[in-house]
């Protein structure tokens, strides 16, 4: 497989776990398959894989001392940019997925903030953490749980 075909298959392979959360929160299966971490297996050993095969003595010495200017030109590299597109795939999944799983356990609304994490993991993060806030600064203790409950 090709380092094109490669990141074109992890594209896609983390849209339907996206849609779920986004599209279907509240049904069995969203929540089993978020709950397991069986997602992040396929991407933690392509992200390996990927790796391994962008390390050379002059990567390896850019990363030990990052400076901006050399990895930039690290970045020129199409595997070592697959490699870190797949980080980020990986990560901004895995804080879709503590939002989702935050969302199911508070009962505070998070698709505003998933979306913005599917496309900016850190944006949606902040998304969360200042929904959480201000859901928690107008509602009282457990009013949220009740309140999404009722209107599911």
């Amino acid at each position: 497989m090709t380092i094109t075909q490669i990141f074109n298959v992890a594209n896609f392979f983390v849209l339907p776990f996206w849609i779920l959360m986004i599209v279907l929160p509240k049904w069995n299966i969203t929540k089993r398959v978020i709950e397991s971490y069986i997602p992040f297996v396929p991407l933690a050993a392509t992200y390996l894989y990927l790796f391994i095969i962008s390390i050379n003595p002059d990567s390896a010495q850019s990363f030990s001392n990052p400076q901006l200017s050399d990895l930039a030109r690290l970045f020129a590299d199409e595997k070592v940019t697959a490699t870190g597109w797949i980080h980020f795939l990986t990560l901004d999944l895995f804080t879709g997925r503590y939002i989702y799983l935050e969302a199911q356990k508070t009962g505070i609304w998070t698709i505003h903030s998933l979306i913005l994490c599917l496309f900016a993991g850190p944006l949606g993060l902040l998304s969360h953490v200042l929904t959480d806030w201000i859901t928690k600064a107008f509602f009282p203790s457990g009013k949220v749980k009740q309140l999404s409950e009722t209107t599911s």
